[in-house]
This record gives structure tokens, sequence and C-alpha cells, in this order.
């Protein structure tokens, strides 16, 4: 008697449990059709391509120039992109856990926010916003600049055509996620052919060097490691991208794996051309050559390329923009439908059209984007404090790891840190001690993150008791 009891008891308990599994798929498949749902369209090679199109830019164009006249020695430079690829390497290995943990969209601040409550993530989460809505009209103009290199007679059209340019690609985007993706894999692997041929081109050369030009040696009078610091914070404004692809967790196919796949191999693909550029420049010209040039690769290019060198350039320099640009139109709308979300922007932010695009995020961020343009004094004010947000951001994240870890070990955690803590521990402390460089090296940028912090409290405030 007893045996039928139990049989009628397991029975029941698989019937309990079957039936669970029924109404718990029925809700996935509710929630997934929802009107405001980011679709599952994106995969491994987005991933990667989103990554080297958000990274790699015109930037490692112009700032071995810059970095050569701070730190005036060869291995000494190749080090320091080589310090900044390794703390990359090692931040991505947080990344890959913490995305694959919380695979939603806006990225950091979705970490920080469930590890130190609501404010620390409304701040990180503007701050990030706030670095990454910046660059596209930036890049329009800067588009528009390189188009007008080629074909001289639209310059006074220059305004007319960063503008069109931001117009279109808001139109490509509002015509679905796919579309962009697709624009973005072919643009990003013609960016990475453009610089492979570039690095092959300089090593290929074997002709006469330019003489080395006199030094100024005013700089090295404030110090070296005030130098290395400065250079540091361009070389990290340069690498910044490179989590790009935990802004999209949320739309990508199979998160647990490709994040942590494409986070590794795009971070030391990234790397790898980086340092390659830089020995490549120094094979072709001295340091000296190097440093007292605005834009070194156009210099490089004229010596092995003849009158046609700038026009190379600007074609490497267009697609590389052009990449970057796509990569930034998707940025800043994830971050804002992820905050609006959770009820730190209007809430028609969650809005999503059938391509699946956020679409007045991205209305949003690119009317946001047009109006920043106005207070961008120069590149590499826009790079370094981008690099300062960033720093900042991440080391937040890679704090929240750890609490995290500590606060929620139950937390399902498909893809594991290697070494952890060791390697997180490292990346705080390298985060804090670049940081601590930054506030030396570049005070006004500190002091403006200090202003925009403490305006901040009072804003969350008010969205805390209006979301009541």
């Amino acid at each position: 008697m007893r045996f039928f009891v139990l049989r009628e008891e397991s029975a029941l308990n698989i019937f309990t449990f079957a039936k669970n599994i029924l109404i718990s798929t029925k809700q996935n498949s509710m929630s997934d059709s929802k009107p405001n749902q980011l679709k599952k369209t994106l995969g491994l090679s987005f991933n990667i391509a989103v990554l080297i199109g958000g990274t790699i830019g015109v930037g490692i164009l112009r700032t071995p120039g810059t970095i050569a006249g701070m730190l005036d020695n060869y291995w000494l430079i190749i080090a320091s992109w080589l310090f900044g690829g390794l703390y990359v390497l090692i931040g991505a290995n947080s990344y890959a856990e913490l995305a694959t943990m919380l695979p939603k969209a806006g990225g950091s601040y979705n970490y920080i926010k469930r590890a130190f409550g609501d404010y620390a993530g409304f701040l990180s989460g503007w701050f990030d916003y706030i670095t990454n809505a910046i660059p596209p009209a930036f890049y329009c103009i800067v588009i528009s600049e390189y188009l007008i290199i080629l074909f001289p007679g639209l310059k006074s059209y220059s305004t007319v055509m960063a503008i069109s340019l931001l117009i279109a690609f808001v139109l490509l985007h509002l015509s679905g996620v796919k579309n962009g993706s697709a624009i973005q894999q072919i643009t990003s692997f013609l960016k990475v052919i453009c610089f492979v041929c570039l690095v092959v081109a300089c090593f290929m050369y074997s002709g006469v060097q330019l003489a080395p030009i006199p030094k100024d040696n005013s700089f090295f009078q404030i110090g070296l490691i005030f130098g290395f610091f400065k250079s540091l914070q361009l070389i990290i404004g340069t690498y910044n991208g490179w989590n790009s692809v935990c802004f999209f967790a949320e739309e990508n196919d199979n998160p647990s794996k490709n994040i942590p796949k494409s986070l590794y191999s795009g971070v030391l693909l990234v790397i790898a051309i980086y340092v390659l550029v830089n020995a490549a420049f120094f094979h072709v010209l001295s340091i000296e050559n190097v440093a007292k040039s605005n834009l070194a690769a156009a210099d490089v290019a004229n010596i092995i390329f003849g009158k046609n060198g700038a026009i190379i350039v600007t074609v490497i320099s267009i697609f590389s923009l052009i990449s970057i640009l796509n990569a930034f139109m998707m940025i800043p709308p994830r971050i804002l439908y992820g905050l609006s979300r959770d009820g730190f922007f209007i809430e028609k932010g969650t809005m999503v059209n059938k391509g699946g695009t956020p679409i007045v995020a991205l209305l949003v961020s690119s009317v946001f984007s047009l109006f920043l343009i106005i207070f961008v004094g120069s590149f590499e004010l826009l790079f370094t404090f981008a690099a300062f947000i960033s720093i900042i951001v991440w080391g937040l994240a890679y704090f929240a790891l750890i609490r995290l870890r500590t606060s929620e070990p139950d937390l399902l955690r498909p893809y594991k840190s290697f070494w952890y803590p060791w390697t997180t521990i490292l990346a705080i402390v390298a985060s804090l001690a670049i940081l601590i460089g930054f506030i030396f090296s570049d005070p006004k940028s500190f002091a403006v993150i200090v202003g925009i912090t403490l305006i901040s409290y009072p804003l969350f405030l008010v969205l805390k008791q209006y979301k009541k």
C-alpha cells in the first residue's frame, strides 16, 4: 500500500515539476514577446566587430606623436602600449564574468548597481553614458573634414556633411539592429585590412630615413613619471571601447559563450595592432620625427607612398571613423535603455521598434551628441576626459565583482574569471594607481568629474522621489 502511495506522490511531484516548467516557459515566451524587449539577434561575429570597431579609431593614428614627445624612448613607448593592453586584458577577464552573470543592456552600471545600490548605479551609468554619447557627433565632424581632404570642393559644406552623416546613421539604426550589425562587421573587417596593409608597408620600407629633428628637452623638466601617466591617459583613451560587447549582452544569442570569446580575442587583436603600428612607425621615422608630428601616420605614409600617402591615410581614417561611429551610434542608446528601465530616465526610453532598436534612446542620444560637440575643445581633451571617467567606471565594476562573489555566492555564473580574486585585485590596484596618476597629471578633468558627482546626488533624489 505504501508503495502505491509513494508512486502516487512521485507521479504528483513529476506532474507538478512539468507544470512549473510549462508555466515558466510560457512566461519567458510572453516576456520575450513584450513590445519593448530587445531582440536576441546578435552573435559572436558582431561582438568581435563591435569591439574592434568601437576601439580602433584615429586615436592610434594621432596619439603616437604626442606620446613619443612625452617619453622619448622606444622601449618605454612600446612598454606603455603593452601596459595599457595588459591592463585592459585583465579587465576583460573580470568583465567576462560580470557580463555573463548579468547579461543586461547597459553594461557596467548593471553590475555596480547590483553590488552597491541605486545611487552607485545611477552615477556610474550616467558617467558611462556621457563618455559614450560625446563621440558620435565628434566623429561625424572629423569624417566630414577628411572627406574635404579628398574632395576640396566640399569645403564650404563641412557642417552640412556632418549633420547629414549623423542623420544617415540614425536612419540606418532606426531600420533595425541587423542592418547596424552588418555595417559594423563589414567596416571593422575593412579597418583591420587597412591597418595590416599599412604595417606591412612600413616594415617593407628600406628607403632613406629623414634626419632626426633636434629635441626640445623642456618637457622632461616636468618629470618622466608625469609624462608616463599623461601618455597612459592617451593610451587608455585609445583602448577605450574594449568592453563594447557588454552593452549588447541582452541582445546576444549566446552570451555565456560569445562574450568571453569575443572579449579575449578582440582585446588581443587590438593590442597586437596597436603595438605593431607603433613599431612600424618607428621603423620608418625616428622618435624625434614622430614626436614633432601631429598625424604621424600621414608623415609615414608620405615617405612610403610619396604624394599619395596623405590620400591613403585619409582613406584608412575614414574607414576607421565610419566603423567606430557606427559602434558609438549603438552603444549610448543601450545604456540609456537600461537607465530608463530602472527609472533613471524617462519611461519612453525603453521603447523598442520592430527591428529591435531602442528608438527614443537613439534619438535622444543623437541630439545629446550633437549638442555636446559644442563643448568639446579638442581631440586630446575628448580622449583624456573619456579615459578618466572610464577608469572610474571600470574600477567600480571590478569592486562589484568581488562584492557580488561575497554577497551573492549562489548567483548563476556561466563563466568565472581566471585566477580570481588575484586578477581582479590586480585590476583594482592598477585602476587606483592609474587614477591617482591621472588626478595629478590632469586636475582639470578631475575637477569636472567632482562637479558632476556633486550635482548628480540631488538629481538622483529627485528622480527617486518622482519614481515613487
